[in-house]
């Protein structure tokens, strides 16, 4: 089996040059480009009584890249933030040596309505000269994120730089995060390009590779550009993401990204022993696993 490929969903499964399996951190495929983890939430309805409601839990060695495409949330976080994160937005928090944060539905949103909660969370590891930066926070509105047309389909440049445009977030790496919404069927150019790894979510929709029709909440992940020419069918909304992959090898564990195993069981101890730093007027703490 060629190993130029994976399509990444819940259930793994062999097709030929592409395995499948499920989102971020994949077995056989850790990451793509700086991308470690990537989580899709939903689409859930929440309310009246359910809410999302996430107590303050750390993160080192990375930076957590939330975009909602429906809900709002209320991210705080120990170095001070208190922002409404609302869809199309992007929030960028650059965990660094140590951050803690809160993610809760909005008290507006508690009114006894049910609302539609959608969005991705993914992190992004850190390059190692900045593993123990001082953590930081960043909220860019949708409106400055640069959006332009390709024949049918629509772009939005979400981070990173790509088709010759910069996005504002200020990443620390070679990355790009795209976001595309096709009105006809449409082949996705990425020669030229997009630079690196490259990786498709589909959030809806399907796309053709290959041969094969891979429906939505599945993942496509590419070695090489040359693998990565597939068509956009008409309606698919779909996520391009990746870039240049690190030299040195990234661990993880729980919410923690390190390039030593040495730093990852030194921020369990800090957890354990409540040595981060804490979201103010909040003393809910989020366990570490057992």
């Amino acid at each position: 089996m060629s190993n130029t490929g994976l399509i990444i969903e819940e259930r793994s499964r062999d097709i030929g040059d592409f395995l499948v399996g499920r989102l971020l951190p994949f077995r056989k495929k850790r990451m793509v480009g700086p991308f470690i983890f990537i989580d899709h939430m939903g689409p859930d309805q929440l309310g009246p009584n359910d809410y999302m409601d996430v107590d303050q839990h750390p993160h080192i060695g990375l930076s957590t890249l939330t975009y909602l495409l429906e809900g709002e949330l209320i991210h705080e976080d120990s170095i001070g933030t208190y922002q409404r994160i609302k869809p199309g937005s992007v929030n960028w928090m650059v965990a660094g040596k140590g951050v803690t944060h809160t993610e809760r539905t909005p008290n507006d949103f508690r009114n006894g309505n049910t609302f539609t909660m959608h969005g991705y969370q993914i992190w992004v590891a850190l390059p190692k000269m900045l593993e123990f930066t001082e953590p930081a926070f960043h909220h860019i509105d949708a409106e400055v994120l640069p959006q332009w047309r390709e024949n049918n389909a629509h772009y939005k440049l979400i981070a990173g730089k790509g088709y010759g445009k910069i996005s504002p977030v200020p990443v620390h790496s070679d990355l790009f995060m795209i976001e595309i919404i096709a009105e006809e069927d449409h082949k996705l150019d990425i020669e030229d390009n997009l630079f690196g790894e490259v990786g498709v979510t589909i959030v809806s929709g399907a796309v053709e590779a290959c041969g094969e029709i891979i429906k939505e909440g599945n993942m496509l992940v590419s070695k090489t550009n040359e693998v990565c020419k597939l068509k956009i069918l008409k309606g698919a909304h779909i996520f391009l993401f990746g870039g240049k992959p690190f030299e040195e090898e990234r661990h993880i564990y729980w919410n923690f990204v390190a390039t030593s195993k040495a730093r990852l069981e030194e921020a369990k101890t800090q957890w354990k022993n409540h040595e981060f730093p804490k979201v103010e007027g909040d003393d809910t703490y989020v366990p570490l696993p057992s």
